[in-house]
């Protein structure tokens, strides 16, 4: 049976030293293990505009995107998923928990102290300076 894809899209949104991560929800795939913000990119929609759309619906902001911070191809099991990680800044709101079990704003360094998706790893090593 062919693998489903899916085109993916996160933001790294940074306040001061600290880093926006989100724990999925219970009922979803990965339940409960960390990541950015972000989802999936619909037909017809660019990359960007999935990511400003994503960060409303799931904490009523809105972002401006800025460039790619980096990219990764992941193998779930039963998924196989396209990574684009995009720097952005809030513009408008105040994140709020929308969609996520929980949020917090983390170092860089306390990255280690939460269990990531595993999409997410290359990505954890370069913010960790690794």
């Amino acid at each position: 049976m062919e693998k489903k894809s899916a085109e993916v899209v996160a933001a790294i949104i940074w306040r001061d030293e600290r880093i926006l991560i989100c724990q999925r929800p219970k009922n979803k795939a990965r339940a409960l293990l960390w990541e950015f913000v972000g989802g999936k990119v619909e037909a017809g929609e660019t990359k960007e505009a999935a990511l400003v759309r994503e960060c409303r619906e799931e904490l009523g902001i809105t972002v401006k995107v800025g460039g790619v911070f980096d990219e990764v191809t992941h193998e779930y099991p039963d998924l196989r998923v396209h990574l684009t990680l995009f720097h952005a800044e809030i513009v408008a709101g105040e994140p709020k928990r929308l969609e996520h079990a929980d949020m917090r704003w983390i170092l860089p360094a306390e990255i280690p102290a939460y269990e990531f998706c595993p999409a997410d790893e290359s990505i954890l090593q370069k913010l960790m300076g690794r």
